[in-house]
Formats: C-alpha cells, structure tokens, sequence
C-alpha cells in the first residue's frame, strides 16, 4: 500500500538525517549523461538494474519507479539542470519506514569524461536508518554498476553515430 511522505526540499541533500554519498566517473560527456538520465526516463532499466520501470509522470514534472523487490515510488522532479544536476523527491512509495527520501545526481566535467556524485538523502525511525546504514555498501555498488553500464552504452551509442556520420 503506498504511503505518502513528507515533502522536502532541495536543502534536504544537506540536512537529512540519512546521507549516502556515492561518486564515480563516466567518459561520456555531461551533456549525454543528463540526457540519460533526465529525458531517457523509460531507459532506466536498460542500465540500472535496480530499476525494473521507468516513466515519466504528470506532464514530465514526475517519475514512476519501480524497482526488482516490488518496491515502488511516485515522484516529482526537484531539479533538472542540463548537464549540472537532476534531483527528484518521493512523494508516494510502498516502502516501509520511510518518511522522506529525496535523490540527488551532481554531474561535473572531468577531464573528457563527467564525474558523477548520487546522494540518497532519507528520513526515517530508527530501524529505518539502521538498514539504509547496513544497505550503504550495497547501494555504492548499485550505483558504480549503473554508472559503468550507462557510461557502456552512452560510448557504444556515440560510436555508432560516428560510424553513421563517416558513411
């Protein structure tokens, strides 16, 4: 049964009372992984695979989440700064414990690639942060395999487009 949580803002990335901080480095360019990330909603599973359904919502305003587990989420989009940031809170899940969870993607040129920082900011009771605290290894691993699969298919794609402008 879904739940509704608490609204938060922005600010939430730097005072929630759960931080999970990860980072790691794409050599695909700021441009292509926001791109990705914020208008390639429906490829999401492609490359992430903790994510069994994505969608956009209300116009593009919001997301629909699914992920392996049956966990889902009903989102709205907080921020989506082409090539710098892409943020959205949960404002519906079926997760239980939680009360507010926003998600952070800060996307940094470096070097010919992008370094990309994810923050997970959560509140919850105290059982709640214990298992977000014990899933932290579990979730950085998530998150490089994701970058890495998308960075996989984002330099694929880039050279196939070579390929088809040569010709």
């Amino acid at each position: 049964m879904a739940r509704r949580l608490r609204p938060v803002g922005l600010d939430f990335t730097e005072n929630a009372p759960i931080r999970l901080v990860f980072s790691a480095r794409a050599t695909a360019s700021p441009e292509a992984v926001y791109r990705a990330l914020a208008e390639e909603v429906e490829d999401w599973p492609r490359w992430f695979r903790a994510v069994t359904l994505a969608r956009p919502a209300h116009g593009g305003a919001g997301r629909e989440i699914k992920l392996v587990g049956g966990v889902r989420f009903q989102e709205t989009i907080m921020a989506a700064d082409p090539e710098q940031r892409y943020a959205y809170r949960v404002d519906e899940t079926n997760a239980p414990g939680v009360r507010a969870l926003l998600e952070e993607w800060r996307l940094t040129p470096s070097g010919s690639g992008t370094h990309v920082r994810w923050t997970f900011a959560a509140d919850g009771p105290a059982p709640v942060r214990f298992a977000l605290a014990a899933a932290r290894p579990g979730l950085g691993y998530s998150f490089r395999s994701a970058v890495r699969e998308l960075d996989r298919r984002l330099v694929a794609r880039r050279l196939v487009a070579r390929r088809g402008a040569d010709q």
